[in-house]
């Protein structure tokens, strides 16, 4: 009787995708390599157009149907270009270091829910490679362990300013790790699960990008911070570290650093339509067709590229818009504005549940809750002290806590040249001066 039961109950996500063939798993393999490598060709072409409209350009429009091949030509360029290696490298860690920074990128495909059931040549499966009990810890740990071949690849490089580019990219995914992390938390807290694809079935009623919008908001930011991307590209930084952490890199290995940015941007914006807009399900009004048809089949497919097209456009926006921050404003923001924010929403939402599954709490006593709750943080942001004009030890700013430099290094008016060009100036005019003195009294006495 047992057995009938169990065979009668339908099979969970991950014991449909445990019973794929191995064909079927191959199938899936490739197909989401290839749709990295496609998504890379076409982020790239995209944003040269969108960067280019937004600043009256014309964009790539020569390679190809009005230029969309221009980034396919590129790729082959870069593939068949001389590659030229410091002689001061360290050549394994040198050529190893782009292919952990590509690999983690394509494996965190692997537990991003594309779709629901379907039928693939007959055999039920999932539109998704593996369903695991952490599927979220995966994607933060591949994303973490990205940052470990931009780190090698600036110090096999044997110069200074990929070595600057590295370490600065090591503490920049530290610091926006930690603030992505802890927005993962109330998602959490309301899916009960860390699995990507129960986190999908657990917002049928709702997304969790209006439920929890603090936290939706804080990982938005972060997933910029944790790509490297504009305004938060300090590990390249053209304008002051030549290119960064991939300065001395070339051909191929060069193409394998660009193409981990573009993935770990598709990666991470196929996640966040995981985590916060319903994943492959379909928006409201088309959710509403005909009892939900539109969330079957190979339909919601569509629904979850085109969300994930709308954080990649946002990459894109972002890049065309805002300015490059500051090293220490950069910092600032993420362990002064992110973290503890995250924290105080965390304490907020586990007692917001607590109350909620609580029985013996009246109407009138979450009122009551929820009055103090927000009188605390009206009282914690009062504490926060006003930034001064000036620092304790008299040293002057510049609105903010980067210094204006010593006086005695200050930029003189003029420069030398200018100094000593002055100077003859002077006595050029002192010298017309004088003989325009004698001669008018040479006039006189005549």
């Amino acid at each position: 009787m047992t057995s009938y039961l169990a065979q009668a109950q339908p099979l969970s996500r991950a014991d449909v995708l445990a019973d794929d063939p191995i064909w079927l798993i191959l199938i899936k393999v490739v197909a989401l390599f290839g749709f990295g490598v496609l998504m890379t060709l076409f982020m790239i072409n995209w944003e040269r157009k969108v960067v280019a409209r937004m600043q009256h350009r014309t964009g790539p429009n020569r390679v190809g149907p009005n230029g969309w091949l221009q980034s396919l030509a590129d790729g082959i360029k870069l593939a068949f270009a001389e590659e030229i290696i410091p002689d001061g490298a360290d050549r394994k860690v040198y050529w190893l270091a782009p292919v952990i920074s590509a690999t983690p990128a394509f494996v965190a495909f692997s537990v991003l829910p594309f779709g629901p059931q379907v039928s693939i040549f007959g055999e039920p499966t999932f539109l998704q490679l593996v369903d695991l009990p952490v599927g979220v810890l995966v994607v933060l740990a591949a994303s973490a362990i990205g940052v470990y071949g931009i780190v090698l690849g600036g110090w096999a490089s044997g110069s200074p300013y990929p070595l600057l580019g590295a370490l600065r990219s090591a503490a920049q995914v530290i610091s926006y790790e930690i603030a992505m992390g802890l927005s993962l938390v109330a998602v959490i807290l309301y899916a009960q699960s860390l699995s990507t694809g129960e986190i999908v079935d657990a917002q049928r009623n709702g997304w969790f990008a209006l439920l929890l919008l603090p936290s939706f908001l804080i990982f938005v930011v972060s997933m910029v911070g944790e790509t490297n991307r504009a305004p938060f590209d300090l590990p390249e930084a053209e304008s002051e570290l030549v290119g960064g952490f991939h300065t001395e890199y070339s051909s191929l290995k060069f193409a394998l650093f660009f193409l981990a940015e573009y993935v770990n941007m598709v990666v991470l914006a196929g996640f966040a339509t995981t985590l916060f807009l319903g994943g492959y399900m379909a928006p409201w009004p088309l959710s509403a067709i005909g009892g939900g048809v539109l969330n079957t089949g190979w339909w919601p497919i569509l629904w979850f590229v085109g969300k994930m097209l709308l954080f990649l456009f946002l990459y894109i926006w972002l890049r065309g818009t805002l300015p490059r921050f500051r090293y220490d404003q950069f910092m600032r923001l993420g362990w002064k504005v992110l973290v503890p924010a995250n924290l105080v929403w965390i304490v907020m939402i586990a007692g917001v549940r607590a109350i909620n599954t609580s029985t013996d709490v009246t109407t009138g006593q979450k009122v009551i809750f929820g009055a103090v709750a927000i009188l605390l943080i009206v009282l914690l942001s009062l504490l926060i002290p006003e930034r001064r004009a000036e620092e304790d030890d008299g040293v002057p700013t510049t609105g903010g806590d980067y210094p204006l430099p010593p006086l005695d290094l200050e930029v003189p008016k003029l420069t030398p040249r200018q100094a000593a060009f002055e100077k003859e100036e002077r006595r050029r005019k002192r010298t017309e001066v004088g003989a325009g003195a004698t001669t008018s009294k040479e006039a006189d006495d005549v």
